[in-house]
């Protein structure tokens, strides 16, 4: 178990020395103490950063909730998630470590015996909670974990019912109530991850909800990174009304705060997980991979803001969230409070994000790294060389599907197309005139200072974390190490999965 911060055990003991010899200061005292706040994490899943209105969307409608939650609080415009795939994002919200440290390379739990934000908030007087996606955000087996109340699938039309998110958050907030404790709940919304909205006759039968406004593909907006193509605009309508849907479930969530009279002290934080399933977003480290949505709402003590100035990565999170919670931060985590902006002052040092991406659900690696700061983004591929072709799921999108018939007339997109699934061993972007990294200047003469800086820096932190990529790194020019260096990584994940395969057991959901 932690320790409770300094100043709350001094106030602790303030009161009780007050109690002894002052009774009315003892009452006062008591009456200006702070309780410790409750958190509400909010997640929606594969959801491009630029899907919402506040974020610069122009599809009517899209979020009136979430746009009124990112205006009440500070909202980050260089906020990341560290890994753009499901679980090993979520792992390193919950262990505030990279995947190498962490053990949550893929889609399995880690295995070793480390501190949890979960852990540490139920360790140190609260309730915790988890709706959807539990087996993905539950970084220990799910069975042996702490969650005081998990509801999933069926629960909660499967991921997709609002009215049942804010029936599970109300009786929540009931339980947490009753025992007198804050609450730490993270709440998962299934949208809009595929599969998208569609609609049918029997569409809400088991408790999923049809979102309060369908779009049709003349109304929506295509992302920059993506060709605007009929077979991409019909995928996407389907997308946009499962954001839409997204923002209806915070909607109710939202209200059930007010109900129960807890949105005072309440920290409510929002993000998405990672990118959408199309080409160039999830499972890659391009902006529009690990960009993020992140707003962070703390009425009476966070002030409304736009940062535009400190880059915010996730695996700052957990220990954001202890500091906040006046619990003691561990200090074996790689991430750092960034409280301090939550409060109004700067934090130096943070003016890149590291991004990093291994496996696929599947179990296929093509290992990845980025770093990137307001100007570049410099990118390491170890996997694209041998003739290896990139496969996820993006791959069996809509829109990368109209990509690829189009491939053929359009020289163009038959670029994009190709370069998608072939890549380089290097990539480097000037992100101030190509924020969707169209144009690769690697190894461009006129850019080589600059990209010289950040394949130091990418280095510099592949050192400090102890990243065994740096092996691979070193090494990024010997084509025939590369290639049979990966090979041994994919046989080395096979037999992790292996591993985890016998130690799960008959435990539920890894």
């Amino acid at each position: 178990m932690v320790t409770m911060k300094k100043n709350v055990l001094t106030t602790a003991m303030l009161m009780l020395f007050s109690a002894t010899s002052a009774p009315s200061l003892a009452a006062e005292s008591a009456k200006n103490e702070q309780t410790a706040p409750n958190i509400l994490l909010i997640t929606a899943d594969d959801m491009d950063y630029g899907s919402l209105g506040v974020t610069g969307s122009t599809v009517p409608e899209i979020s009136p909730n979430l746009d009124r939650l990112a205006s009440q609080g500070i909202r980050f415009n260089n906020a990341f998630v560290t890994v753009s795939v499901c679980e090993p994002s979520r792992g390193v919200m919950a262990t505030g470590r990279y995947i190498q440290n962490s053990g949550i390379w893929g889609f399995y739990p880690t295995t070793q015996n480390i501190p949890t934000l979960a852990e540490e908030l139920k360790d140190n007087g609260y309730t915790v909670g988890i709706l959807g996606k539990v087996n993905h955000s539950t970084p220990k087996y799910v069975d042996d974990y702490v969650w005081d109340y998990s509801k999933d699938k069926a629960d909660i039309g499967s991921g997709r019912g609002p009215k049942l998110y804010r029936k599970h958050l109300s009786a929540f907030i009931d339980s947490a109530q009753a025992n007198d404790q804050p609450f730490f709940m993270m709440a998962n919304s299934h949208d809009p991850h595929r599969p998208y909205f569609v609609d049918s006759p029997n569409y809400e039968r088991g408790g999923k909800q049809r979102p309060s406004r369908i779009y049709k593909p003349e109304e929506i907006q295509v992302p920059s990174f993506l060709p605007d193509i009929p077979g991409a605009r019909k995928e996407l309508a389907q997308y946009y009304s499962s954001v839409k849907r997204l923002d209806d479930t915070v909607g109710e969530m939202m209200s059930v705060l007010e109900e129960k009279g807890v949105s005072d002290n309440t920290i409510v934080l929002f993000l998405s997980d990672n990118g959408i399933a199309a080409p160039f977003a999830k499972s890659n480290v391009y902006r529009n991979s690990n960009h993020t949505p992140f707003f962070v709402r703390w009425p009476e003590k966070i002030n409304a803001s736009v940062d535009d100035e400190h880059f915010v990565s996730m695996v700052d999170l957990m220990p954001t969230l202890l500091d906040a919670a006046g619990v003691e931060v561990p200090d074996s985590l790689d991430g750092r409070s960034f409280l301090p902006i939550l409060e109004g002052d700067s934090q130096a040092e943070r003016d890149y994000v590291f991004t990093q991406y291994h496996e696929n659900a599947g179990g296929r690696i093509f290992p990845m790294a980025a770093v990137q700061n307001s100007d570049w983004l410099y990118i390491f591929n170890p996997w694209a060389v041998g003739g290896r072709e990139y496969k996820t799921s993006a791959n069996n999108s809509g829109t990368f599907k109209a990509m690829k018939k189009l491939a053929a007339e359009n020289p163009e997109i038959k670029q994009r197309v190709e370069f998608f699934l072939n890549r380089t061993v290097t990539e480097f972007y000037d992100l101030r005139n190509d924020p969707d990294a169209k144009v690769n200047l690697a190894d461009k003469k006129e850019f080589k200072e600059q990209q010289m800086k950040m394949t130091e820096l990418m280095r510099q932190h592949m050192e400090q974390y102890n990243d065994p990529m740096l092996e691979l790194f070193l090494k990024r020019d010997d084509i025939d190490f590369l290639v049979s260096r990966t090979a041994e990584l994919q046989m080395e994940t096979k037999e992790r999965k292996k591993v985890h395969r016998q130690l799960s057991g008959g435990k539920k959901g890894h």
